[in-house]
């Protein structure tokens, strides 16, 4: 026979509601109470205290049906004769509908984070708030918190197939809470946070807090119906990188909030002219230097910047300003931390069983089960509620390339094949296909972003067409490419022309965007001025030719924060950017440049409506190698501006360079990274005026330009008019 009471004592019972609560049988009613370390316990209007079954903490009531109110209340005494008074949690019926676990168990539950969690309900006119819990390798669950004094025996939930919910009066928002949860199979008891908790301490401590229902009142309505109707990949583009904690600080060193962001950081970039933020990862995390990519709360703007209504008060001003914000979102992997998902009912349910594809070993993580719909539920609620609930305008996806490949930072005999005999993570594969078709059917205009390192097909076509349904994929070639030819002394360059010109063989092959990110101003590269060849002079001279090479060529753009005035040292995620640096006219002319060059960039269509269109690039000369020059022009889809771009790799001038262009007319410089302005000489084409195009053959063209090219500078050209101009 069970022993209800000894399994209810141990917090070991695998079905209490079975045996707590009110249980009618003919016009009597019978009602069965455990409070442990009560010392006295009575039904509130009943009056005589309830009897306490021998040596054990469970009390039983035994009357007439109609003597007891439907949601009856207790009054009890603790160990310390402190009185407490209180709805009985067992009086009330399984809150979650059949509906809502169906659709979770087949992955299909896109606001499965307004089921599962903790969330405040009125329950037939009753305040407290709705715990449930997937753990389906538990033998029992239970809720501890603020309001039970952390004993987890007090609440132990009731089982609805592999969820384990209750409701409990009185819980209010605020309050802190975890899960405890016993494993099955090794009898472990686990002490783990709410994986769909919508707060959390902050670091170092860990516990799970209610919030209230999301009730922010959002003022971007205007930002949000233009996002419906945006055409994103016919319109400038150009993203600032954020760490938050490290892009500034107040005065004594203390991160600012999510409120002083607002203010200070939309200012910033809306002086600078992007078009968008990216938050390196903002779901809440306990470790400082994992920079946000090891997180536990995947529903959760992290608290060390304040709560998660202050995160959406900076999206809206963000919006309110004209600046999108895009998210660093890892659906890759999570941390081995024993609070958070890791073995989280006793068994691996979040990630794989074989450690062949449940761990990265690399980087001291695991790998999400994506075979699981549940899990597979887990993630793609978290997009949407990032999306829906937090008004972001895109995800940028990260470590796509360790989810699509079994054998990804694995030797030879770490990895097992799939069916097929490939390398290919086939489960992976489909849920990133589907992530993608539910975010675009669902929010138009969104964005989402895969870093994507290496040559997989159609990363960025529809799924319809065998692709995995990406809007964009950074462009690593180009950026390694680039970084690569800088390094080398300018008059070694000439060797090396191919790291110019080989990224247009595949440029036009997906939705390229170009990323000069975090990941290359750290782990000892140090900055990109840092990176540079030459002397001082050269080094910023090369870092501007990089800048005005990146923002004219086909992709939209991505600068990590503190390369738009050229940090000096390699980023530190537990330090600030070296803001004093802009009191030097160097920093502050790169800082102009980028300014100019946002500004250039999305008033020209030419420069921006055709960047993922082979017909919207053309070189004009890309075999100059030995002078290290490579020209090329920039056209819109609609007759617009032609862009005539020059770049001198080269660390001397070029003075009275013939450029072919296609169409006769004025061409005048609009941009020059060698002008006084941006720190440079200031050998520009000024003196010249309006260049005018005449008809001699050049380049393969019937018309051409003679201009001046600066050393190790960028020179910008638009044709203002057409019309036919005799040498």
């Amino acid at each position: 026979m069970i022993d209800h009471a000894a399994l209810l004592q141990a917090g070991r019972h695998p079905d209490p509601s079975a045996i707590l609560g009110c249980h009618g049988c003919g016009d009597r009613v019978l009602v069965r109470v455990f409070l442990p370390g009560a010392r006295q316990v009575s039904l509130v209007g009943i009056g005589q205290p309830l009897p306490r079954l021998a040596d054990t903490d469970l009390f039983e009531w035994e009357g007439p049906l109609d003597s007891l109110p439907a949601h009856y209340q207790l009054s009890w005494l603790d160990a310390g004769g402190n009185q407490h008074i209180a709805y009985d949690p067992y009086s009330f019926a399984p809150q979650l509908s059949l509906y809502d676990l169906h659709l979770f168990n087949e992955g299909r539950h896109v606001h499965v984070h307004r089921v599962l969690g903790a969330h405040p309900r009125v329950v037939d006119g009753i305040v407290g708030v709705l715990f449930a819990v997937w753990a389906p390798h538990a033998a029992c669950a239970s809720v501890a918190g603020d309001f039970n004094e952390w004993e987890s025996r007090f609440h132990p939930l009731r089982r609805r197939g592999e969820v384990w919910e209750l409701f409990v009066p009185g819980v209010s928002a605020g309050m802190r809470y975890r899960f405890d949860i016993l494993g099955r199979e090794t009898g472990e008891r686990l002490n783990k946070i709410d994986p769909y908790g919508y707060g959390f301490e902050r670091r170092p401590a860990t516990a799970s807090i209610v919030v209230d229902s999301i009730a922010y009142s959002w003022r971007d309505d205007l930002w949000m119906q233009r996002r419906r109707r945006l055409d994103w990949a016919k319109s400038p583009l150009s993203v600032y990188e954020v760490h938050l904690g490290s892009w500034q600080r107040d005065g004594t060193g203390v991160y600012l909030s999510y409120e002083e962001l607002a203010r200070r950081l939309v200012a910033y970039v809306s002086s600078l002219g992007f078009t968008h933020i990216e938050l390196m990862p903002v779901t809440e995390h306990p470790l400082d230097a994992s920079w946000g990519y090891q997180p536990t709360g995947y529903f959760a703007p992290t608290s060390r910047y304040g709560t998660a209504d202050d995160f959406r008060r900076l999206v809206d001003c963000c919006h309110q300003a004209g600046i999108g914000v895009i998210l660093d979102w890892v659906p890759g992997h999570f941390p081995k931390d024993a609070h958070a998902l890791a073995r989280f009912d006793g068994g691996h349910l979040y990630e794989y069983e074989d450690p062949a594809r449940g761990e990265h070993r690399t980087w001291g993580t695991l790998v999400f089960d994506y075979n699981r719909n549940q899990v597979k539920n887990f993630l793609l609620a978290s997009a949407c509620f990032w999306l829906e609930e937090c008004h972001l305008d895109g995800l940028r996806v990260d470590a796509v390339a360790s989810m699509l490949y079994l054998d990804y930072a694995r030797e030879s005999g770490e990895w097992a094949p799939n069916p097929f005999g490939g390398n290919e993570n086939l489960e992976a594969i489909a849920f990133l296909r589907e992530l993608n078709e539910v975010i675009h059917r669902r929010y138009p205009g969104v964005l989402m972003i895969a870093e994507e390192s290496t040559a997989w097909p159609l990363v960025t076509r529809p799924v319809w067409m065998g692709g995995l349904g990406f809007g964009m994929k950074w462009n690593m070639g180009w950026m390694h490419d680039i970084l690569e030819y800088l390094s080398f002394d300018p008059a070694l360059r000439r060797h090396h022309h191919d790291l110019l010109t080989f990224g247009l063989l595949y440029a036009f092959t997906e939705n390229f965007m170009l990323p000069l990110s975090h990941d290359e101003v750290v782990h000892g590269k140090g900055s990109l001025l840092a990176r540079m060849p030459g002397d001082r002079y050269q080094r910023f001279a090369n870092l501007r030719l990089l800048y005005v090479y990146m923002w004219m060529y086909p992709g939209k753009k991505f600068l990590f924060m503190g390369n738009e005035f050229a940090q000096e040292r390699e980023w530190d995620y537990d330090g600030v950017l070296d803001w004093e640096l802009l009191r030097l006219p160097e920093h502050r002319g790169v800082q102009k440049l980028l300014r100019d060059l946002n500004d250039l960039y999305c008033s020209t269509a030419s420069l921006y409506d055709q960047e993922f269109s082979q017909e919207g690039f053309e070189w004009l000369d890309c075999h100059d190698a030995t002078q290290s020059v490579v020209v090329y022009l920039r056209r819109g889809g609609n007759n617009d501006q032609l862009a005539v771009v020059a770049l001198n790799f080269a660390a001397v001038g070029r003075f009275g360079y013939r450029i072919g262009v296609p169409e006769p007319g004025v061409y005048k410089e609009v941009l020059n990274s060698d002008a006084c302005c941006y720190g440079g000489s200031g050998l520009t084409n000024a003196t010249r005026g309006d260049i005018l195009a005449v008809s001699v053959f050049h380049m393969g063209q019937a018309y051409s330009l003679v201009v001046d090219l600066p050393p190790l500078a960028g020179v910008v050209f638009l044709s203002y008019q057409t019309r036919s101009i005799v040498d």
